[in-house]
């Protein structure tokens, strides 16, 4: 047994170095790829070239001749058995659907769209042998790009008659949360002040380190499927939803997984057609993308038009917010993908106070790859679309930024506040978040330096950049999730199991793909038990060892799967005392826990929950009627989302000859509740805002008018490293009142860092550069935008390539940089 001992000080809030990155960083782990069965075949994907076609052959006679070559498969071969890629967000009853199979047997509908698969001995040899796959293609004309769908002259998907998927509206006035937008409009266009502006959302790639890979094994009884996912129990229900396999026979394992993004929440052609080879053949199979494959085919992210209209008083107090999103879906309508913008609609009035609101989202379809979740999922969208606008507004009226959100944003005291999109906020205190990262960035010095660079007429300008955002994260609760038809919860469930010798196991549905839940849970729970740090064994990911969960997106883990674990520790903590009551010969009543023991008030008789555990086990002496086991289960659903919070600033230097920008300084101060590990939270901090810097100022997936992706590899869609950045100032609230919606008072942050920085750079750059007549610089801010944004206003901005400088944006070293000597 554990030796019981005096407990070191409480878990939560120590910085404890991942449990995980032992094994990871020595690659004493297993990914997917990792995995090797005996006999396993190895699939390579026959891709189309093709972004509309129809599939006239295939001829596989010659892959299928050559060395270590199984079988080749097409989708005429497989028929129904492969199942369907399924939509569980149906945003409307009207919404039009494609059917999506893993691999079609007569079109295709984007490029790297899967037509064959190619099965061989070893990788290299499916590899070789695909390249031998002759498909006779009839190319059709394709639609690229929103304004082309919504034009409805090309269609992705003829059979449907439109390329328009959904349209989903909410207008606060019709559901009685505010006024009517348009009377809004009317009396500011009348006597205030109305923005109209028109913000494109670029297509980006979720990009995760470890590219997706999957191994089936349908050797024994029940089929197990390793795959490199964030959702194992969502695959598992959908292999079962639609290939006719009970659950009970189905095992899904997501090992260790290198990075999702949500670029893994998704069930897969790939996984799919693993699955049905796998079956067919009875043999294990393994399928690892490459990473050309991963930019081309996995699922990309945001890609919106966003047209909006802000009205206000003439002093600047807000009055209306009407939103027209257009959402480019890809060629299908993936898992969640049509519901991603209905996020956002609740997230663009953000931390102010609107009365009136008008919402609608328009998704389309087009010949390119399909768009689902990346990080922050709607919420990134909305906040750049209204801290632009506030930034807008704060020009129009002439005064600082920071000032007009002042004047709109919730004051600390109006809490609980119901927004006019409907969402009651619990908490927040947005003026000690903007004071604290005011005086952590040194606001009012950099305003002076601003000032005086203008006055010189600097060739370099220094912008000032804001950002003050909350999201709604916690993805649930069900009920309101089944009110926007989402096709699933938002409840989470966990298990404690105490073993014999007092150890602890802790069973989680939420599954980690890098967010150190081993780590964290562990705190948690050994200072809710009272038990070592090291005593605790965390277990996720494999739907055998965890039956049940909602698995990880969302900034869901620890204000829904922690908050389920807490509830299953004080259930094992209820059953120890009715053991430890009986073996002390006293009530229950009367016994204190504290530290893992139980003691009788008033005296030092106790027991240690390690004892307690062995008595268990050994069953030789407890009470009449006892169930005896200490191990609980529980699953908890919200009562409400979750609303963290933040102000973020950011300086940006901006030569005005050559438009290059250098990042200056970036100082965050984000209410993200109790925090269980200071060093995972930096290091979620940190790397949200990369993605979120990054978007403003590097990545973009650009396909051209036939459907191909020009950008699909890393010469050409630009990553940055640690090279391109620059030290972040990272600071927090210490609010008492930090959160009520769970027993922890945590809120999420794996996606703070997006949602906020990148409104917080543009605004920045445009800043710099705003008295030279520029409102709006086009993400991703490279040289070229940003030197045609300045000299669109001079009246004189040249036409021709031989009149502006040189600029290479796919040369990694003339990207925009953050590093020294970017705007010397």
């Amino acid at each position: 047994m554990t030796a019981t001992q005096d407990r070191p000080a409480a878990e939560i809030g120590k910085d404890r170095r991942r449990k995980e990155d032992q094994r990871l960083i020595t690659g004493r782990t297993r990914w997917t790829d990792n995995i090797t069965l005996p006999g396993m075949l190895h699939l390579a994907m026959v891709r189309s070239p093709f972004a509309h076609a129809t599939i006239t052959s295939i001829d596989t006679e010659a892959a299928a001749a050559s060395t270590n070559v199984v079988t080749v498969l097409t989708g005429k071969d497989f028929g129904e058995e492969l199942g369907a890629c399924i939509n569980a967000w149906p945003i409307t009853p009207d919404q039009k659907t494609p059917a999506h199979s893993p691999m079609p047997a007569d079109r295709v509908a984007f490029a790297g769209e899967i037509v064959a698969v190619v099965v061989a001995r070893s990788a290299a040899a499916a590899r070789d042998a695909a390249e031998l796959v002759d498909v006779e293609y009839d190319e059709l004309p394709a639609v690229v790009g929103i304004k082309k769908a919504l034009e409805d002259q090309v269609l992705a998907h003829p059979d449907l008659g439109t390329n328009k998927s959904a349209l989903w509206v909410f207008d606060s006035g019709e559901a009685g949360t505010g006024s009517d937008v348009e009377a809004a409009i009317e009396t500011a266009r009348a006597d205030g002040i109305v923005i109209e502006r028109e913000y494109r959302q670029q297509r980006l790639i979720p990009a995760f380190m470890e590219p997706r890979s999957v191994v089936v094994d349908p050797t024994s009884e029940q089929l197990t499927m390793w795959s490199a996912t964030q959702i194992p129990h969502i695959l598992r229900f959908a292999l079962a939803a639609t290939t006719g396999v009970p659950e009970s026979k189905i095992r899904v394992i997501a090992p260790d997984v290198g990075g999702g993004f949500g670029g893994k929440l998704q069930t897969t052609p790939e996984e799919m057609i693993a699955w049905g080879v796998a079956r067919r053949l009875g043999k294990p199979v393994k399928y690892t993308e490459t990473r050309s494959e991963s930019l081309m085919a996995a699922h990309h992210g945001r890609d919106q038009v966003q047209t909006l209209t802000l009205t206000a008083d003439k002093d600047g107090k807000v009055t209306g917010l009407k939103v027209h999103l257009d959402a480019d879906l890809g060629a299908y309508v993936a898992i969640v993908g049509g519901g991603v913008p209905v996020l956002g609609a609740f997230m663009f009035n953000a931390i102010y106070k609107f009365p009136a609101y008008r919402f609608e989202c328009q998704t389309v379809l087009t010949n390119t790859t399909f768009t689902d979740a990346y990080r922050g999922a709607g919420r990134p969208e909305a906040t750049y679309a209204i801290e632009r606008l506030m930034d807008e507004l704060a020009a129009e009226v002439g005064v600082d930024p920071l000032e007009i959100r002042e004047r709109n944003w919730i004051t600390h005291e109006e809490f609980p506040f119901t927004t006019v999109a409907g969402l009651e906020y619990d908490t927040g205190n947005y003026e000690a978040a903007t004071a604290k990262a005011k005086e952590s960035f040194g606001y009012d010095e950099l305003r002076r330096e601003q000032a005086e660079r203008r006055e010189r007429g600097d060739r370099v300008q220094l912008g000032i950049g804001v950002s003050t955002f909350t999201e709604m994260c916690g993805l649930a609760p069900s009920r309101v999730l089944g009110s926007l038809d989402y096709g699933a919860g938002g409840w989470e469930s966990a298990s404690v199991r105490m073993t014999p010798l007092g150890k602890v196991e802790v069973v989680t549905g939420a599954s980690a793909h890098g967010q150190g839940h081993e780590t964290a849970f562990s705190q948690i729970v050994a200072d809710r038990l009272g038990v070592p740090f090291e005593d605790v064994e965390v277990l996720h990911g494999d739907t055998q060892v965890a039956p049940k969960g909602l698995d990880t997106y969302g900034s869901r883990s620890l204000v829904v799967g922690g908050e389920a674990l807490v509830k299953a520790v004080d259930k094992v903590i209820d059953k120890a005392k009715v053991l430890a009551a009986h073996l002390l010969e006293a009530n229950a009543d009367d016994l204190d826990y504290a530290d893992g023991r139980f003691t009788v008030r008033g005296t030092d008789q106790g027991k240690a929950i390690q004892e307690l555990a062995t008595a268990t086990f050994a069953g030789h002496d407890y009470p009449e009627g006892m169930e005896l086991t200490l191990d609980a289960d529980a699953t908890y659903d919200p009562v409400n989302f979750n609303y963290p919070h933040g102000t973020h600033l950011c300086a940006m230097e901006v030569d005005t000859e050559t438009g290059a920008v250098k990042m200056r300084k970036y100082t965050c101060c984000d209410d993200i509740g109790t925090i269980i590990n200071p060093l995972i939270v930096a290091g979620q901090v940190h790397g949200g805002l990369v993605q979120g810097i990054a978007q403003a100022l590097w990545e973009e997936a650009v396909y051209d008018d036939a459907g191909t992706l020009v950008s699909g590899s890393f010469v050409d869609y630009l990553l940055p490293t640690a090279a391109d950045t620059i030290s972040f100032d990272v600071v927090h609230t210490d609010d008492p009142s930090i959160c009520t919606t769970n027993t922890l008072g945590t809120k999420g942050v794996g996606e703070a860092g997006t949602i906020a920085s990148t409104p917080a750079v543009v605004n920045a750059v445009v800043d710099a550069v705003r008295h030279l007549g520029v409102s709006d610089v086009q993400m991703p801010c490279t040289p070229e935008r940003v030197w045609r944004a300045i000299h669109a206003h001079d009246g004189a901005a040249p036409t021709e390539e031989s009149a502006m400088p040189h600029f290479d944006e796919g040369a990694p070293n003339q990207a925009p940089v953050t590093g020294e000597g970017a705007a010397q």
